[in-house]
């Protein structure tokens, strides 16, 4: 089983950044790509961004386009999202997750197999 660890978040003013990261550790299977989910309290999760492995192409959600970045370290096998000009719309808990196969895109939650736990992002106004 693959387990995925996200850090980084915490509390910021808006106008502000934070980096999150996320570790992947547990057996070993193959990865097609990797995404960053947000879910505020009473809202669905939304994709944020995604990263394929290999090539490391990168889709982000229009909301974030131009201000977050996706990034991943193949070696170190983790993926990182810097977010800058956070605004309190951007306040959420935020997943990562992992795809072993395409075939679905990378908006979807079902796309992936396995998920962190979640790190909160604050922002105040």
């Amino acid at each position: 089983q693959v387990q995925l660890v996200e850090s980084g978040g915490g509390s910021v003013q808006a106008g502000g950044s934070l980096r999150l990261s996320c570790s992947a550790s547990g057996r070993s299977f193959s990865t097609y790509a990797k995404g960053w989910f947000r879910q505020a309290p009473g809202k669905e999760r939304e994709f944020v961004a995604a990263i394929t492995w290999s090539y490391g192409s990168t889709y982000y959600a229009d909301s974030v386009k131009g201000r977050f970045t996706i990034s991943r370290d193949i070696a170190k096998n983790t993926v990182d999202l810097q977010m800058n000009s956070l605004n309190p719309e951007d306040m959420a808990v935020y997943y990562c997750a992992g795809m072993r196969n395409a075939g679905l895109g990378f908006r979807s939650p079902r796309a992936y197999n396995y998920w962190g736990q979640g790190t909160q992002v604050t922002v105040s106004s």
